[in-house]
């Protein structure tokens, strides 16, 4: 990822690597049916109130910032999305959060798997049409599945690399279901983070797959 001058290029624009897939096979599958914003690249540190030339510079140091090159991983891009909520709505005192009941578990093999169920906070309904997006952080550590998923998506995790082996998988879904996987080493840690796909907001599960001695 690199930087571009915001002078010159105001947006930028690639395809995911499962955007590529689709694409690829030639099957009428690539079809762009929603879309997000996000402002990761915005530090609103920035937003100087003391700026001597007045309220229009508050700003100033934002505006100039540099664009970020788009990134074709989607686990890392679009972090922090903007949401708008339904017109007329006034007495909303907090924004949507995504929660869950434990944010750290451990397990040792696919007799005890972990389950992970999402709600959100603060707002009536939310995120009970588009549910959760679940990114595994590592697949070779576990693996990761959608015990209740959304009408029209798969419910099995789709892998965003070249090769099966220690990579970023996602899947989209209610309610998700960590399995680890039998591990002779040493302990190994992996995190799973949820993305509400209609407000935004996320909430992170670490996990420690523990080492499997044979008996427990």
């Amino acid at each position: 990822m690199g930087y571009l001058d915001n002078s010159s290029v105001t947006v930028d624009a690639v395809l995911t690597k499962k955007g590529r897939e689709l694409l690829a096979r030639g099957q009428n599958e690539f079809k762009i049916t929603h879309f997000a914003l996000a402002d990761d690249e915005v530090d609103y540190d920035l937003y100087n109130t003391d700026h001597p030339l007045g309220t229009a510079y508050y700003g100033a140091a934002i505006e100039s910032m540099p664009v970020m090159e788009a990134l074709p991983d989607e686990t890392q891009a679009l972090k922090y999305k903007l949401m708008t909520m339904p017109k007329g709505l006034s007495n909303l005192g907090r924004v949507p959060v995504v929660q869950i009941a434990n944010t750290s578990g451990q397990t040792h093999d696919a007799s005890t798997p972990i389950g992970i169920l999402p709600t959100t906070l603060n707002f009536q309904n939310a995120n009970n049409t588009l549910g959760y997006t679940a990114v595994l952080s590592d697949s070779d550590v576990a693996s990761l599945v959608a015990t209740q998923g959304v009408t029209g998506q798969p419910t099995v995790p789709a892998f965003i690399g070249d090769n099966e082996a220690a990579q970023s998988v996602t899947v989209q879904g209610f309610a998700f279901q960590v399995v680890g996987k039998q591990n002779t080493q040493s302990e190994k840690q992996a995190s799973i983070t949820i993305i509400g796909n209609e407000t935004g907001g996320q909430v992170t599960f670490s996990f420690t797959i523990r080492k499997w001695d044979g008996t427990t």
